[in-house]
């Protein structure tokens, strides 16, 4: 028999987690932002319908508990087995503050001046880039927040979170230094090809016809296999330059312009291309969208900031046989044809028509003539087109800050005229009565009434 000690303390420890569970509020109920710097209306939909599913089923087992160790069935099982039982529920509650923490971090930014803003727009910018015509998958909502350090990252949809429950949105981390220049386009947009290249299946569609490649055998072996062990942030890489054209290029080259050793620091057995062929390997993809003398400018560029001469031998074998492999590689990349893809080549999924150097370069004339029309761009398409100027020289970094400032304060305007307020299901609290109060937990000395 278990000591009635024993029994108060588990039920009293039960119970303190169910109050501290009350703290747990509709976003919508408990941050400060303007609309302007709202998350979007489905992003705010599914965060709190997930949250509230997640704490309602805590709330559940957590009466259920107390009702269960008060009760004279579980005298049979001894202090232990009894605690046994409670520990699992304080750590699913542990796992649901975990995923409230996620998401806190992108609201409460929506509450600072300006930040909040920007986050907005920037999240107008991932959804264009994410949802492409055609109808290919389903695309989820997706939110943005700015954190420190040199890279972006994703939490992609319908990934597990702490506690092994989906998420259900895909949220982006991106760098403070890059904030705001068109080279935030660049991280931002390769983020969200790790969220659509998994939601279209290419990793592994365009894996197996590499592994084809390899099972050639021969001296080109290691280069495939390294190409196919990289593909995952190369496909990152290749959605950015389906958007944005040599802005993503310029953008990657921002990222990785680290001392020589860094770029040249060969690691064979990690999901990213060391620096150096990583940029090659945009520039290869590049000029294989988009034909342009600008590609061979910039891989002069390149190969002059982080010259190869004095590497070591094997290194320079290396990075001969990828560059030799490159186009080859590009064109396979472009060509690529799938179910998922509905029979199209991979390149024809984004508007690589519209993207070509000459096209952004006669928007960005029109523009300069009639500054509205920008406004009505699609968000992808205007850092296009202000990244080629600034590739052009037509444009200061200065005054690409202060267009691109401009469009993301619009592109978060006319969200929020979108969306509006958020609905009355949006401010509903996580928890309510629900037929049993906390009241009654509180004060019921044996099983609870239903």
């Amino acid at each position: 028999m278990r000591r009635a000690a024993d029994t108060q303390f588990l039920a009293n420890e039960a119970l303190g987690l169910f109050s501290r569970l009350q703290t747990v509020r509709s976003f919508a109920l408990g941050m400060p932002m303007v609309l302007a710097a709202a998350v979007s209306a489905p992003a705010q939909a599914a965060i709190n319908a997930h949250l509230a599913r997640v704490a309602f089923d805590l709330r559940r087992r957590l009466r259920d508990f107390v009702r269960w160790v008060r009760s004279p069935e579980s005298q049979a099982l001894s202090t232990d087995q009894a605690q046994a039982r409670f520990v699992l529920l304080k750590l699913r509650f542990n796992n649901l503050l975990d995923q409230v923490d996620i998401f806190a971090d992108v609201f409460s930014q929506r509450g600072e001046h300006g930040t909040g803003v920007f986050m907005a727009g920037l999240d107008a910018l991932a959804e264009d880039a994410l949802n492409l015509p055609g109808n290919y998958y389903d695309p989820p909502p997706l939110i943005c927040f700015v954190e420190r350090g040199h890279g972006a990252a994703i939490r992609r949809a319908r990934t597990r979170l702490p506690g092994g429950d989906d998420n259900p949105v895909g949220v982006i981390q991106i760098p403070r230094e890059r904030m705001v220049g068109s080279g935030i386009a660049s991280s931002l947009i390769h983020e969200v090809g790790h969220q659509g290249s998994e939601l279209l299946g290419l990793t592994k569609s365009i894996r197996e016809e590499i592994d084809a490649l390899v099972a050639r055998g021969g001296p080109q072996q290691v280069g495939w296999q390294l190409f196919s062990r990289w593909l995952n942030e190369i496909l990152s890489d290749f959605w950015a330059l389906g958007h944005l054209g040599i802005s993503a290029t310029y953008g990657l080259m921002s990222v990785v312009s680290l001392p020589s050793y860094f770029v040249f620091r060969i690691g064979t057995d990690g999901p990213h291309p060391f620096p150096w062929i990583r940029v090659q390997i945009s520039l290869a993809l590049g000029a294989a969208l988009y034909p342009h003398p600008q590609w061979a400018a910039l891989v002069e560029q390149w190969q002059a900031l982080y010259p190869t001469k004095g590497l070591a031998a094997d290194k320079q074998q290396l990075l001969k046989l990828l560059l030799s492999l490159l186009p080859e590689f590009a064109k396979l990349v472009c060509n690529h044809r799938s179910p998922a893809l509905k029979g199209r080549r991979l390149a024809d999924l984004f508007p690589v028509a519209e993207r070509q150097p000459a096209q952004l370069q006669a928007l960005y004339r029109q523009w300069q003539a009639q500054p509205e029309l920008r406004e009505q761009a699609a968000p992808s398409l205007a850092f296009a087109v202000v990244g080629q100027a600034k590739a052009d020289g037509q444009l200061t970094a200065p005054q690409e800050y202060a267009v691109l400032t401009a469009l993301l304060s619009r592109w978060a305007l006319n969200r929020a005229r979108t969306y509006g307020l958020p609905s009355s299901a949006l401010a509903q609290p996580l928890l309510s009565a629900n037929g049993t109060s906390f009241k009654s937990l509180t004060t019921t000395t044996h099983e609870p009434q239903q």
